[in-house]
């Protein structure tokens, strides 16, 4: 029977071996008959034992088998790639994508570098960078960065100060409208059949608007008419009636907010309100816009309405729950674009 050699056994075991017959040498084995009892070969013998008189004992463990792991892309050259996929969207660099895929990375690397890769190759290389797929948010590309960077180091803090000179209170506010046919979530099913949610084909919608604080108040109105002046009055009368502290009310640059009527209005009732504006296609900095997206998730996306009145019942329900629970209002503020007004 032809016996396998040394070749045929596993890493560990070839170390094993290795460490058996340098410490038979050692022990005053000839190399020959080393070779007839393990059935290695000389040569083999000859080199274990040439590197550990040399002092490198660790040379004989086990190394990991296969090809060499090595990269065609150059460490700059992954550098530049992480640097801009961060930085830019695939059509700011003439590329015929939106958003950053697997297809989308492995042209740029074609164009910018000149290398042909697998999309599979891609995935790698993306999650050795620690990049994942996640779904985008949206940012206006109107918005202006030196606004938003005055407004985070010199106009808030300087609101907060203000705010604690007068005593005042610093209230976010924002509108939304809200339809019937909006969906959240998702729901259990067989694979391969979607489920199907009964719902009326009608639809309706209301408008909602509110304000809230990083100390967990909650201020909200619901309407059904267009959002004007007098809607905005009304809800400022109301917002100063309930609170016992002036208020400093921030907002984003709606016209009804700057309108000429609301102006008027506050100009009277400077003693108990004041108006800042946020910068211009910035909602991303306005806490409010949360208590926005929870409302349309839990009170109407998650709800079956079947009228408009059921809907508002709902909402309002919904609202005055979490009136109930400042912790919630205060989460709000956890989010890290809005981090900076948590204080």
């Amino acid at each position: 029977m032809k016996l396998k050699d040394a070749r045929h056994l596993s890493a560990t075991a070839q170390e094993a071996l290795r460490y058996r017959v340098v410490n038979a040498i050692e022990n005053g084995m000839s190399k020959s008959e080393a070779s007839r009892v393990f059935q290695v070969s000389r040569t083999a013998i000859h080199h274990w034992t040439k590197t550990v008189a040399n002092g490198s004992v660790s040379s004989l463990k086990a190394k990991k088998r296969g090809p060499r792991a090595s990269s065609r892309l150059l460490p700059h050259q992954a550098a530049t790639a992480v640097r801009l996929m961060e930085q830019k969207c695939p059509d700011q660099l003439d590329l015929p994508f939106y958003l950053w895929t697997r297809e989308a990375v492995q042209q740029f690397l074609a164009e910018c570098f000149g290398l042909s890769v697998s999309v599979w190759t891609v995935g790698r290389y993306l999650k050795k960078w620690g990049f994942t797929p996640q779904k985008p948010l949206h940012r206006a590309y109107e918005q202006d960065h030196k606004a938003v960077k005055r407004w985070l180091e010199t106009e808030y803090p300087q609101i907060c100060r203000e705010a604690h000179h007068e005593g005042a209170e610093i209230h976010w506010g924002d509108e939304m409208g809200v339809r019937s046919d909006y969906q959240a979530g998702y729901s259990y099913g067989r694979q391969g059949k979607t489920p199907v949610i009964p719902a009326t084909g009608q639809r309706f919608s209301c408008n909602m608007i509110s304000t809230i604080t990083n100390r967990g108040k909650l201020c909200f109105k619901l309407f059904t008419q267009r959002f004007d002046s007098a809607v905005m009055l009304d809800f400022l009368r109301r917002l100063i009636r309930h609170n016992a502290h002036k208020v400093f009310l921030i907002v984003d640059g709606h016209p009804v907010h700057r309108s000429r009527a609301v102006h008027q209005w506050l100009a009277k009732h400077s003693d108990r309100i004041r108006m800042f504006f946020l910068p211009a296609y910035s909602p991303e900095l306005n806490p409010d816009e949360l208590l926005n997206h929870d409302v349309k998730a839990n009170a109407v996306g998650r709800q079956r309405a079947k009228n408009k009145s059921q809907m508002i019942d709902n909402i309002r329900s919904y609202l005055r729950s979490t009136q109930r629970q400042p912790r919630v209002v205060q989460n709000f503020f956890h989010e890290k674009h809005v981090a900076y007004a948590a204080a």
